[in-house]
């Protein structure tokens, strides 16, 4: 069966990443002016991690614009592999956050330390609402687009984070437990380093040209060699051109009396139906020239 895909478009991208930098800002300012109030060391502290969760936004959308920007004379495939750097930056960041929130939450559970309820719980609670609002912004494209993923995840988890914080603020003002709050910290460490994890591999993968997940190179293989007239193939490459695009490059071999247009039309055409392809690059040999073709490393 095709399978279906469905990006949002340029426009709809832009707006989305314009609200979700906007109310990321407020809510910085908004941690700011209660951490200045409050004498919040914690709050000023956390401001300054979303600040750099704007900068995570902004390089997700740079990423987003690279896709679209022209190749040229030295950059012949354009710049669309920043999106792919944008979703390993992304995840190198987030896993480095959580890496440091473990050992804060260490650190601190070894130290008395005096928290605010009242003040953690409502800034909090404004950080889950415009955290998980922004990430609900990403959702639609997470499922298809690694870029997107990254940060889909990068928010989830500080709404995650946030949701942490209010029941750990609720504790401490109803048991006076000030330890909940390096355990809750812990436990969130735990299950977004774990949902990372994918994000981080997938598009470290890649970089190097990796084969995109979602595509099997032997369903590719079955699918070309059963397209009428081609008796072989080799050379068969796969890589993403970027976190939404992937390309493809495959030597076929042919029946001396099948006609090249007819077969690359229906390879194409199936590549692009089935696996969501459209950087295609098809060389036509007959089974006489495969058999001296100094790329032919694998004749099948």
């Amino acid at each position: 069966m095709p399978h279906q895909h469905h990006h949002s478009t340029p426009t709809e991208m832009n707006h989305r990443f314009q609200l979700a930098i906007l109310l990321n800002l407020v809510f910085v300012a908004i941690e700011v002016y209660f951490g200045w109030q409050a004498n919040s060391l914690a709050l000023l502290a956390d401001a300054g991690h979303n600040l750099s969760d704007v900068a995570g936004l902004l390089l997700a959308w740079l990423g987003i614009w690279a896709t679209r920007w022209k190749s040229n004379d030295k950059h012949t495939y354009g710049w669309q592999k920043l999106s792919i750097m944008a979703s390993l930056v992304n995840a190198i960041i987030l896993i480095s956050a959580m890496i440091y929130l473990t050992y804060e939450a260490i650190s601190r559970n070894q130290h008395e330390h005096q928290l605010q309820g009242e003040t953690m719980v409502w800034v909090a609670t404004a950080g889950i609402v415009i955290n998980a609002l922004t990430a609900w912004l990403f959702l639609k494209d997470s499922h298809h687009d690694l870029n997107m993923r990254a940060a889909f995840l990068h928010m989830s988890a500080d709404a995650l984070v946030s949701l942490g914080v209010v029941i750990s603020g609720l504790l401490v003002l109803w048991l006076g437990f000030t330890w909940i709050d390096s355990l809750m910290s812990l436990i969130i460490a735990g299950v977004v380093l774990a949902a990372t994890w994918s994000v981080f591999t997938q598009s470290l993968h890649l970089s190097f040209d990796g084969v995109p997940s979602r595509i099997s190179l032997n369903e590719v293989k079955q699918c070309l060699l059963a397209v009428p007239g081609v008796v072989a193939l080799h050379d068969l490459h796969i890589w993403a051109m970027s976190t939404r695009s992937n390309a493809l490059s495959v030597h076929l071999v042919i029946e001396e009396k099948e006609h090249y247009d007819s077969v690359l039309t229906k390879a194409k055409h199936q590549l692009h139906e089935l696996f969501d392809l459209h950087q295609i690059t098809i060389q036509i040999e007959s089974k006489t020239y495969a058999q001296h073709c100094e790329q032919n490393h694998l004749v099948n």
